[in-house]
């Protein structure tokens, strides 16, 4: 790996990837480690690969668009043991919104320290937790979790999370439950002090997905706004700032550009400020790819119908939820056929259905395939945000038991 050497090894070290086999992989290797492992392991049921090579250089990418930034991986985007190991052992810190999110980072060695509780609504039991594990940094944006921080965790530090005014241009907008109003910002931050809680700065999210740089200009001067609301107030001085997450490997050197402007404009006269962030899909998308076999087919007329052994309420729900497109390419089964990656064939439009016995589960209408086989595979690239993480057991086709294999490929 020449330069990667010395973030290999210590991502090898990293809980939740120490012990397990990570096989070294060509740039252009992914197809046939997977036909490796179809033919190895007589593999039947669904798998993903997760490329570390990718999770490196996506990191890499990060420290040299963003440097004054540090990433809180948000752990929701996808949970998997050995990525949250892997960006923890390449300097990555935590956002986690459940005390589930919390152990589970805790479990891997990484310091409390380390993590930002950034749910901006608790529950009371999950605050106990975090102030009983030394978690010390929390969001809130309602004067009833003013009173539940103050209850339970009044040692630690208070970000607001102010609405972003635009995030229209997200996949996922979150603007409509959380984020405090501009009239909102007053009441808020007068509150946690007269309760005795140290507001140290502000949060926002343009929301997942954004497809546009500019909503994070104008969160960023919003946040400036609540910074001045504070001094106006005679409040401690903030020097804290979490601009969230909403990045995408597509648009992130148009966001970085942006970011790195806005906070010369709006922020140059803050000492000592301390920029975080909580990108999850920039890690995660393109790092792991889902392999699925084909368990049924139909013909009707010209159309080919293929049944596979995941779908909308497993990895592909996505589709629903996280807004996707997904694509696959097809991967016969080396056993019976002598064209493995199906190339110059005949194409057909072909329907793809999920497992489960509801109509709903479709994942692909009019798509073009070869002719396919019960038993051959489709492999689908670009699963890592928000697919198994978000996944049911329904029809007890259950997405948490997908394993997931581990390779690097060079950058």
């Amino acid at each position: 790996m020449g330069s990667n050497s010395l973030d290999i090894r210590a991502i090898m070290d990293a809980q939740g990837v120490r012990g397990k086999l990570v096989t070294p992989m060509a740039k252009d290797g992914l197809t046939d480690f997977m036909q490796s492992i179809i033919i190895k392991e007589a593999k039947e049921e669904p798998f993903y690969v997760l490329d570390l090579g990718v999770v490196m250089s996506l990191m890499e990418k990060w420290v040299q668009c963003l440097p004054m930034v540090q990433p809180f991986y948000a752990v929701k985007c996808n949970p998997e043991p050995a990525l949250v190991g892997a960006m923890g052992a390449l300097g990555a810190s935590f956002d986690c919104a459940s005390r589930a999110e919390i152990e589970s980072v805790l479990s891997l060695g990484i310091s409390p320290k380390r993590i930002a509780y950034a749910n901006p609504c608790k529950a009371e039991s999950h605050i106990r937790y975090a102030a009983s594990v030394g978690v010390d940094l929390t969001t809130f944006d309602s004067l009833d979790e003013v009173e539940k921080i103050r209850k339970w965790h009044p040692n630690t530090a208070l970000l607001l999370r102010v609405k972003a005014p635009d995030d229209e241009g997200a996949r996922c907008p979150l603007g409509a439950k959380y984020g405090a109003l501009d009239e909102e910002v007053d009441p808020l931050l007068q509150a946690a002090h007269d309760a005795g809680l140290t507001v140290a700065g502000v949060s926002f999210h343009i929301g997942s997905g954004a497809t546009e740089s500019r909503p994070f200009r104008v969160a960023i001067k919003v946040a400036k706004s609540a910074f001045e609301t504070a001094t106006r107030l005679g409040l401690p001085k903030m020097h804290v700032l979490n601009i969230g997450g909403g990045f995408t490997t597509e648009t992130f050197d148009e966001a970085a550009l942006t970011i790195k402007t806005s906070l010369i404009d709006y922020f140059s006269d803050v000492q000592d400020l301390t920029v975080i962030a909580e990108p999850g899909r920039f890690f995660t998308e393109s790092a792991f790819t889902l392999a699925t076999s084909i368990i049924g087919k139909r013909i009707r007329g010209g159309l080919r119908e293929y049944f596979i052994n995941d779908g909308i309420y497993g990895s592909m729900n996505c589709i629903l939820y996280d807004h996707a497109t997904v694509t696959c390419t097809p991967l016969a089964a080396a056993s019976n056929r002598e064209n493995p990656k199906c190339e110059e064939e005949k194409t057909y439009d072909s329907t793809v259905f999920g497992p489960t016995c509801d109509a709903l589960d479709t994942i692909l209408t009019g798509y073009l395939l070869p002719e396919l086989e019960v038993n051959d595979w489709l492999v689908f690239p670009n699963m890592g945000a928000y697919t198994a993480a978000a996944g049911s057991s329904f029809n007890g086709f259950d997405s948490s038991t997908i394993l997931t294999y581990l390779a690097y490929s060079p950058y």
